[in-house]
């Protein structure tokens, strides 16, 4: 006898589409992490050089 409800399987399938995309944006995330880093620290530089009162919180 076949089963004709297949919502089990939908849920299934979502909750592994959604583990794959979590996966690839921590992999992103770590791959690319170091030059963000260095991204928002030339920011910082920039806008800090470019105002009178910075102070070198950023």
């Amino acid at each position: 006898m076949r089963a004709t409800s297949e919502t089990g399987a939908s849920a299934v399938e979502y909750g592994l589409l959604i583990s794959g995309v979590a996966a690839l944006a921590a992999a992103a995330a770590f791959a690319f992490g170091g030059g963000v880093d260095g991204l928002f620290g030339e920011t910082c530089d920039t806008v800090s050089a470019s105002t009178a009162s910075a102070t070198d919180g950023c």
